[in-house]
Order: C-alpha cells, then sequence, then structure tokens
C-alpha cells in the first residue's frame, strides 16, 4: 500500500528526504504520507544523551515518534512525517542540534566510519577525520543528486572492516601496513602454555579445551604463510593478505606492522539477482596525508 513517492525534500536539497505514500488514504486519513528523513550521523555514532534526547523529542513533536538506529548506511531515521512538518524539523535538526540531513537517492550517501583511534589499539588511519573531511568536501554530491545511482564511503581503521566497507560501499577506505607483522615470542609462547586467554578471553564463557596453535592459528591462516615448530612463530610476511584473524586470536603476541596507511577498494554491491559481491583490491597501499 505504499508508493515511493520520488523526489520530495527540503528547500535547496533533493536527498535526505525520501517520499512515503499510502493508497489507503480514504481508509486511514493520518496516514496519506509517511515520509523517512535520513540524518547524518556524527562519525563513529558516538553520541551524548542531551543531543539523543533532543533528536527524540523533535521526532516525537514533529514525526511519529519512530526512529530507526541505524539505517543500512548509518544514519539515524526519522520513520514517518507529513510533508508539512520536514522544513520545521529540517530548522530544528539545523539550528537547534546542529547536525545535517544523510543522503539518498541517486547520489553520494552518509559517509560511515569505524571508531578508529578514539577506541581501538587497531586502527591505523584516523577514519574519524577523514570522514568527517570526506563529508564535508562532499556536501554538493551528498545532497543535490546528479547520479545515475547511489554511491557510498566507507572507511575502516583495519581489516576486520566493522563498518563492512568492503562489502557494502562502493569505495572502500581500509586502514592496512606495508611492512612485517610485528612479533612478541614470549607472548606467543605464552598463549600455547594458556598462560593467557586466546581472542582477548572473547570465547570464555565455555570450556573449549587448551588453546591450539595449529588448529586456530596456523591451520586457518587463508595463505598459509605461518608456521610454528614448538618454539618460534614464523610469518612470511610477502604472502600475508592482511586477514587479521592471527592478530585477532593472540593480540598481545601480535601487532599490525609500523608502516601504516590504507588501501583503496571499488565495486561492491549486493544485487538480488547476482547476490553480494565483495569489492577489488584497486590501490594496495598509500599513506593518509592530509589534504
Amino acid at each position: 500500500h505504499w508508493k515511493h513517492g520520488g523526489i520530495i525534500g527540503v528547500f535547496g536539497y533533493g536527498g535526505g528526504v525520501i517520499g512515503r505514500y499510502s493508497d489507503a488514504q480514504e481508509k486511514f486519513p493520518a496516514i496519506w504520507a509517511f515520509h523517512t528523513l535520513r540524518i547524518n550521523q556524527p562519525s563513529s555514532k558516538f553520541y551524548t544523551t542531551d543531543y539523543l534526547r533532543g533528536m527524540c523529542d523533535v521526532c516525537e513533536y514533529r514525526g511519529s515518534g519512530i526512529m530507526n538506529m541505524h539505517g543500512s548506511t548509518g544514519d539515524t531515521v526519522f520513520l514517518g512525517a507529513v510533508t508539512e512538518q520536514l522544513e520545521p524539523i529540517f530548522f530544528d535538526l539545523t539550528h537547534d542540534l546542529g547536525v545535517d540531513l544523510g543522503g539518498s537517492g541517486s547520489n553520494l550517501r552518509t559517509p560511515s566510519c569505524c571508531i578508529g583511534k578514539a577506541r581501538c589499539e587497531y586502527a591505523m588511519i584516523d577514519t574519524q577525520d577523514m570522514c568527517y573531511e570526506m563529508t564535508m568536501h562532499y556536501q554538493d554530491e551528498l545532497h543535490r543528486p546528479a547520479f545515475p545511482y547511489k554511491f557510498k564511503f566507507k572507511f575502516d581503521g583495519c581489516p576486520n572492516c566493522c563498518v563492512a566497507s568492503i562489502a557494502r560501499a562502493d569505495m572502500s577506505y581500509i586502514g592496512t601496513w606495508k611492512d612485517n607483522i610485528r612479533i612478541d615470542q614470549e607472548a606467543v609462547k605464552a598463549y600455547v602454555a594458556g598462560e593467557i586467554a586466546p581472542n582477548a578471553g572473547a570465547f570464555s564463557g565455555r570450556d573449549w579445551g587448551p588453546f591450539d596453535i595449529q588448529k586456530e592459528v596456523i591451520d586457518l591462516c587463508p595463505s598459509k604463510c605461518m608456521s610454528w615448530d614448538g618454539n618460534e612463530l614464523k610469518i612470511n610476511d610477502a604472502e600475508c593478505v592482511r586477514c587479521m584473524h592471527c592478530i585477532n586470536v593472540m593480540p598481545r603476541a601480535l601487532r599490525v606492522g609500523a608502516d601504516q596507511g590504507l588501501c583503496l577498494c571499488f565495486g561492491a554491491k549486493a544485487p538480488i539477482l547476482e547476490g553480494a559481491q565483495m569489492s577489488t583490491l584497486t590501490i594496495p597501499f598509500m599513506y593518509t596525508e592530509k589534504p
């Protein structure tokens, strides 16, 4: 019963509001329109309670009171508003809360990033700074649709890809390293001896048996570039594909390399008929220098 209403928005913007109209207006006159607003989330989705309360107040007063935290792109989403309330909502968001609409339609979608160096020891690039800079630089592409299709940036601080950039972004920025994985051989032995819990204790709720470095690390290396002779862990770094598995399992023994930057991947999409497609590595390494 719901029709995508095409482009509907606020003055000067072509994106950010998704029109929704019902064909059951005679039966349910109160829901003749139920427009969706995408609101640009802060980098890494860090919020204060005051900000969240302000968002809830605006949504409840001028909209349906239903929110989505978060949309697939990352936006905070107001689900349900009539056309007459779109400009007042936009005014409240920009003037009172200091936040802009996100992207929708055939244009750049709201850039999204992981928690980056704010809270993660794996982050090799400042994802928040890059996400903010790109968001501000491409305001025209974000708010005034001019593309034949949507376009997404996503920023991941490391190959763990916590915002799934490699699977869900047309252009993925993924932190990586150019030199060798740093190894603390004594810590490796401590893991093998059971003195340190693997996976930072994430699987400590059950008795999984003693840690088996051969079965849980060496044999699971996708490029088979690791070996353990019972005394020393060796890595053929030329064959390493930066999957992060060994580092995730033994974070106190293995660390990402010191020569850090990012790689660029292009072309991920999730078409209905063909299924999800991962992006293609296009630029293996570059340093992240401003601008």
